[in-house]
């Protein structure tokens, strides 16, 4: 239905809940445009091009991954829908920092039965980055991007994963500190996405890999293990992760 024709639905997000539960696998599928609407509801149009039977069973209170933040859906339109988004949200991500009218990366949340590529993308951004170089290579795109907040950084290894703007990639090199690192950006990838469209100093929403954090957890907090598994007692260190090849 129209935006226009909401009727009796209240457009606050406490009755949408954002699913907990909710997972995306970094793999774009359509690019919208973006263009805010009061301080906290953004709408998307979908870019010509965009097979409506990709979101033809988008639905009220569903998770739509927009350059790769989590949002929930509070109307349908016909063309789009429109989503809220909350403060933190705005404050964290690119969404409340760069212009209107704007293209941004679409991704429905992963439903049972779906094929799974990429890799696990919460939509939970962890923080910004910024582009820092572009070169052409063999047919990829080389990127090169900046993170100013060493607490992302960490999380940065080469060869895992990483997603920019809700785009699921592969670090192929990184800097000891995690804080500046690279990925080779394929051409099918590039051009479906808005990651053509960044320049030099364009920002973009990172999300780490939510395995890294798991790892740091366990590894610092002394996480017990299973209580059926037989080293339940062994104390968790780095040389039990690598021992069990999780380093």
């Amino acid at each position: 239905m129209p935006f226009s024709a909401v009727g009796s639905y209240q457009l606050h997000s406490e009755n949408f809940p954002t699913n907990l539960n909710t997972v995306f696998t970094g793999l774009i599928q359509a690019l919208g445009r973006l263009q805010p609407l009061g301080a906290d509801q953004l709408q998307i149009t979908y870019g010509d091009g965009t097979d409506g039977r990709i979101f033809q069973d988008l639905a009220l209170g569903d998770s739509v991954a927009v350059d790769g933040v989590c949002l929930t859906v509070i109307a349908i339109q016909s063309q789009g829908f429109v989503a809220v988004a909350s403060p933190e949200t705005l404050r964290r991500s690119t969404l409340g920092q760069q212009s209107a009218d704007r293209w941004v990366n679409l991704e429905i949340s992963l439903r049972v039965g779906s094929k799974l590529g990429g890799h696990f993308v919460t939509g939970h951004v962890d923080g910004m980055g910024y582009l820092q170089t572009v070169t052409v290579a063999a047919q990829a795109w080389e990127m090169g991007f900046h993170l100013p907040d060493g607490a992302i950084a960490r999380y940065i290894v080469s060869k895992g994963s990483i997603a920019i703007n809700g785009v699921s990639l592969t670090v192929a090199d990184c800097n000891p500190e995690g804080t500046w690192f690279t990925v080779a950006v394929i051409p099918h990838t590039y051009t479906h996405t808005n990651l053509q469209q960044l320049q030099p100093g364009s920002a973009v929403n990172l999300e780490a890999d939510i395995l890294g954090k798991y790892v740091e957890k366990f590894l610092y907090a002394g996480a017990p293990l299973l209580k059926h598994s037989p080293a339940a007692t062994t104390e968790i260190s780095a040389e039990f992760l690598a021992e069990h090849g999780y380093l």
